[in-house]
């Protein structure tokens, strides 16, 4: 079976934030007790009046295809958001729909990408973004954002990357996996740097918008630099806000021929996301958004839990995040070090495996993101269990020789 896989299949490897979530399950399944911190994915449920639109939906027989990407209501409801909420002016032409945040991604990448294009990747980046590079045949190139600059990419890192060949610039913020959101004076100087070469097209990935911390104000990079409105992808979704990563409903506004090229690639792949998720989205966006900043003060309060339990464990240092429901804490402090049955803590990956085996906590080692040592925990889940996980990772650490 060796030849049956494609030479780009053989490129990418599989999704590490989903393998932890599996290997936890797995061990579960077997009696183990375990916290899984591996997945993002909010413990909210999806809003009743959203449940609503989708039963009546279904009961209006809204269970045919839709255009392959988005109905247009759905769009008209899409172009209403990025006015109302940032400032954006899109038509319906410029808007594609598809089953989740990473399709629409993936058509933007596989719809512009030849061979040898470069794609610019912030590392800490989500896991999804280079193995999607590669697949679409395009070349990940790393910069790294260190944690003294809040793991944000610095204009003249970004500067030094991009070459001929650079064809985007990958943007996400708040993070995913660090939860780092980029200031509008931030991106205000990231876009002086894209002013200089025009040949870049900007993706930004805006899928935690809503879920920002303290007196940050979001922004993002079209809204910030107006100019760069020809030449920016911004997408969005409604997984994380509304929590409906089930539904699996992403979104994007962009110029014209750019939606043109990726709804071609839809029509010859998923084509339409499903009807009864895209009425919906509809209802998330057009509808109700009041649950909104009570869902984000529970989740700033257990971001404040976990950011100060991880502090007091031995070796460990995190910063505090401006948005997103992650943390990524250093472990340089416990490196060379040795659990109790012998593993030494050589790296992230070392960390983690040590950790769910002696204490049943499940995180992702931080070279999975690519910035090492780190991990990343996800604090989508409740207060008492966050305590738990982190008295645990607390015991470990000081376990540790």
């Amino acid at each position: 079976m060796s030849d049956l896989q494609s030479s780009a299949l053989a490129r990418v490897a599989p999704s590490a934030t989903l393998a932890a979530t599996a290997k936890a399950r797995a061990l579960k399944a077997e009696g183990r007790n375990i916290i899984s911190l591996g997945a993002g994915e909010p413990d909210f449920d999806t809003p009743e009046t959203i449940k609503a639109a989708a039963i009546a939906a279904i009961q209006r027989g809204e269970t045919k295809y839709t255009d392959v990407d988005g109905l247009p209501e759905l769009k008209a409801a899409i172009v209403a958001k990025f006015a109302r909420e940032n400032g954006l002016s899109y038509t319906a032409a410029q808007i594609h729909v598809a089953p989740g945040g990473k399709p629409v991604i993936y058509n933007a990448l596989v719809a512009t990408l030849n061979a040898g294009d470069e794609v610019i990747v912030p590392a800490p980046y989500w896991v999804s973004y280079p193995d999607m590079v590669l697949l679409a045949g395009g070349d990940p190139v790393f910069v790294t954002g260190e944690e003294a600059d809040g793991f944000k990419l610095r204009p003249e890192v970004l500067e030094a990357a991009i070459t001929p060949r650079t064809k985007w610039l990958i943007l996400n913020s708040p993070s995913n996996p660090t939860g780092a959101a980029y200031t509008r004076a931030e991106l205000e100087a990231l876009a002086e740097v894209l002013r200089r070469h025009p040949h870049v097209w900007v993706l930004t990935d805006d899928m935690y918008e809503h879920l920002i911390y303290g007196d940050f104000q979001y922004t993002t990079i079209a809204q910030v630099a107006p100019d760069l409105y020809d030449r920016t992808l911004t997408v969005n979704g409604v997984s994380k806000a509304y929590a409906m990563t089930g539904w699996r409903i992403g979104y994007a506004g962009g110029p014209k021929p750019l939606i043109d090229l990726m709804r071609k690639v839809a029509s010859q792949t998923t084509s339409n996301p499903a009807s009864i998720s895209q009425w919906a989205a509809v209802e998330a966006l057009n509808g109700p958004q009041d649950f909104l900043p009570e869902r984000g003060a529970a989740f700033e309060r257990r971001r404040d839990l976990v950011v100060s339990m991880l502090n007091q464990a031995t070796g460990i240092r995190c910063p505090t995040p401006e948005g997103a429901f992650y943390v990524y804490p250093s472990i340089h402090g416990l490196i060379g070090k040795t659990a109790p049955d012998g593993t030494v803590i050589d790296g992230d990956e070392a960390f983690a495996t040590a950790l769910l085996e002696a204490e049943g906590v499940s995180v992702v080692h931080g070279a999975a993101f690519g910035l090492s040592p780190y991990f990343r925990i996800s604090y989508a889940t409740s207060e008492a269990v966050l305590e738990d996980a982190c008295a645990r990772i607390q015991r470990f650490a000081a376990s540790l020789r």
